[in-house]
């Protein structure tokens, strides 16, 4: 499926109201949603939708939602957990099963990082959108989760990525954390 950033932000509400009611009416109006792309602008263009449609999920977990209001908190963890499972089937239709691997352990180690409140999760996300499927990460994840470390995974995105890009990316996810 090729979605420009134009639609991409249309298909995931779209599909998520196709779902269930419950999505329909968290919807914000179109004149209210943050159509920003932040970590999608990393990615290949063939994973911009996946990892947007986990991005929107995670901001329902754990930051300021763009594109939904849900009504309470168990509707948004709920359609956050919804996003995550579509957009990993998303990249499971156009990607690899290590493009997969690479978002669950995006999803896993943010949650712990969230849990623990250990700073890294932008740098996380910015690494894993641009190297997405690559199997590059694991050496600056276990940075990470060993020693709290987010520098390798942020050097990394900064070499495959540039660095006005990542820092556009990581200044965009700052702003939308609670």
């Amino acid at each position: 499926m090729s979605t420009s950033t134009a639609d991409i932000w249309d298909t995931i509400g779209a599909e998520a109201g196709a779902e269930s009611g419950l999505w329909t009416n968290a919807l914000r109006p179109v004149d209210e949603q943050e159509r920003e792309p932040v970590f999608s602008a990393l990615a290949e263009s063939r994973y911009a939708l996946g990892v947007e449609t986990i991005y929107v999920g995670y901001l329902l977990h754990f930051g300021r939602p763009r594109l939904f209001t849900p009504e309470d908190d168990d509707t948004a963890l709920l359609l956050g957990d919804y996003l995550y499972a579509h957009g990993l089937v998303r990249i499971e239709r156009v990607g690899s099963v290590e493009a997969v691997d690479d978002l669950a352990e995006l999803i896993a180690l943010c949650a712990y990082l969230q849990a623990e409140d250990v700073a890294g999760d932008g740098a996380l996300w910015a690494a894993t959108a641009t190297l997405l499927g690559r199997g590059l990460l694991d050496e600056a994840r276990s940075s990470l989760r060993l020693d709290n470390d987010p520098g390798p995974l942020e050097r990394i995105a900064r070499q495959a990525a540039g660095d006005r890009e990542v820092s556009a990316s990581l200044d965009s996810h700052r702003a939308r954390l609670r």
